[in-house]
């Protein structure tokens, strides 16, 4: 259980009477002073990396001794003092940041308590619970004089930065992240790694062919293609340090991370992208890398805040380098990208995978077109740059196939530049609708709220995606929803709906299966739905759909 110490001789108990007319004069003569002074965090053992006054970090299982934050400053009169312990790294329950929202201020509490405190120095300490998560919590101070008059230390947010900041406590894990979002194989790989730790255990793992079900959204589970390695890490308790490690020259592409453990049982990972030196298969998978670093909620500037404009639209750029927030785990990756994986090696079949800055950095679509009878898009692909759009655009004009087995794709336009990504605007308010590529776009969320299953069309019904899974127009099949798609005046002509979730998220906001083929030969599927791919081993039928869709969208 976490536990808030208030200390200082001259502290005066909870629900204590202060001697108002005593005060009276002090009080009008401090009335200008600043209320609190001195207001710092320290962690009772050495400063990591980065510490400053306002930023402490923490590493309870480390050999430092950093176990608990304390907090020291001075009331210039008296005040009641409340400690609320909050987490703002990421959205509460998932929903968009709102400036002026209890999320601006609040968000989860993990320690509340208060006292009566008279003029001068006085310190708290908070020793977190075991088992909190690593991330950066906010040590919010709410500070009343005896005429109502409140100040809380720590309401200042990215877009009010202005207001009184508070401590915050960075509670640091074993934190890894890839200088890269892909590399070759038997070529270099270095890892940047933040952690509190004697020694680490480090192993490299391939994501997908293991056959041991994933339970948790901070947990990654895959395939050993190295033997454990232990590094000694004591020269870097305080900062992080770059681990340099060079892959087998034999890997097959994919997804992988390496796995590293602390001496005393705590877990990392850094997941990353094997691709291909050059084309090996005649169908490129595209994993969703810049979208995972949009929702990562790493908080790597310690502002208490996680550094993602679904934490505050007033945050426009995400760096590609951080750590996940999660242990390392990709946002939502067990529920929107593993299940299409283990699809994959359960099916057979051949592919070479790559990251989004793998497809920007070629340079025309006749190149990927040359290469490649199908691409795939499994996982939501919500953030594209403008030449990863061309590049698709120009291979789809050449005739290239396509799969998008998830919803929202190819939303809102990225720039990158070096290791940032820079957020910019709607790509159909940029005069490329996202619909003419996909056949769908984006039309409704509700976070996974409502979902219902989807009903075959009779279009649907005589299509051959549908061969093999015994429906007819009328039959239903799945769960899906969370975020839907559906056809827009800019689709493509001849796209037809295969199958709908009427009314899926409220009146008109039906959900739509689509597929069309243009007059150079290219034929694209789109799911339209998010946990399409994330949930194909869950519903025969799907998995049939995306066989037969496979075996069409893969022929030349």
């Amino acid at each position: 259980m976490s536990r808030v110490v208030l200390t200082r001789a001259r502290l005066l108990a909870g629900g204590a009477v202060v001697a108002l007319g005593a005060l009276a004069g002090r009080a009008r003569a401090t009335a200008e002073r600043e209320l609190v002074t001195g207001l710092r965090a320290e962690n009772g053992g050495a400063p990591f990396a980065g510490d400053r006054a306002l930023l402490t970090t923490l590493s309870p299982g480390g050999p430092r001794d950093r176990k608990r934050a304390t907090v020291k400053f001075t009331l210039t009169r008296s005040a009641h003092v409340e400690l609320r312990v909050v987490s703002r790294n990421a959205p509460r329950a998932g929903a968009p940041f709102v400036e002026g929202s209890s999320a601006s201020t609040g968000g989860p509490e993990f320690e509340a308590q208060s006292a009566l405190l008279a003029p001068g120095e006085h310190q708290l300490t908070w020793e977190p619970p075991a088992g909190l998560a690593p991330g950066t919590y906010v040590m919010q101070l709410v500070v009343t004089e005896p005429n109502g008059r409140q100040i809380v230390y720590g309401s200042a947010t990215p877009l009010h930065p202005n207001l009184p900041r508070g401590p915050v406590v960075r509670l640091l894990g074993i934190d890894a992240a890839c200088d890269q979002a892909s590399y070759v194989p038997g070529g270099p790989l270095t890892i940047f790694v933040a952690a509190d730790a004697a020694k680490l255990t480090v192993q490299l793992f391939q994501s997908g062919p293991e056959t041991v079900p994933t339970y948790a959204n901070n947990q990654l589970n895959g395939v050993a293609v190295t033997a454990p390695q232990t590094v000694d890490w004591h020269a870097n308790l305080d900062g992080p340090a770059p681990l340099p490690l060079t892959l087998p020259p034999n890997l097959a592409s994919g997804v992988y991370f390496v796995r590293l453990q602390s001496d005393d049982g705590r877990l990392g990972f850094a997941p990353f992208v094997v691709r291909p030196a050059s084309p090996q298969h005649r169908v490129a998978v595209v994993m969703p890398t810049s979208t995972w670093q949009a929702y990562n909620f790493y908080d790597a500037d310690g502002d208490g805040f996680g550094d993602s404009w679904y934490v505050s639209w007033a945050i426009d750029l995400v760096d590609v380098t951080r750590p996940y927030l999660n242990r390392g785990v990709p946002y939502r990756f067990r529920s929107y990208d593993l299940s299409f994986l283990h699809w994959l090696y359960r099916t057979g079949k051949q592919v070479d995978f790559y990251a989004d800055s793998d497809i920007e950095a070629l340079p025309d679509g006749d190149t990927l077109a040359a290469a490649y009878d199908l691409v795939v898009y499994p996982g939501h692909t919500e953030y594209v740059t403008a030449h990863e759009y061309d590049v698709i655009q120009r291979y789809r004009d050449l005739g290239g196939n396509l799969i998008f087995l998830s919803a929202n794709n190819f939303f809102r336009r990225v720039d990158r530049n070096g290791t940032r990504l820079r957020l910019i605007k709607l790509w159909r308010n940029l005069g490329r609708p996202e619909a003419a590529l996909i056949g769908t776009q984006y039309l409704a969320s509700d976070r996974g709220t409502h979902q219902g299953p989807f009903v075959v069309t009779g279009q649907g019904a005589e299509n051959a995606i549908f061969a093999g899974t015994g429906l007819v127009a009328g039959s239903t099949f799945g769960t899906y929803g969370i975020e839907i798609d559906a056809i827009a005046p800019s689709s493509p002509v001849g796209t037809v709906s295969l199958a709908e979730i009427p009314n899926a998220l409220g009146p008109g906001r039906t959900a739509q299966m689509t597929y069309y083929q243009t007059s150079g030969g290219a034929r694209v599927f789109a799911a339209g739905v998010l946990n399409f791919g994330g949930e194909l081993l869950l519903w025969p039928q799907a998995s049939q759909i995306l066989e037969n869709v496979w075996a069409l969208l893969s022929r030349p």
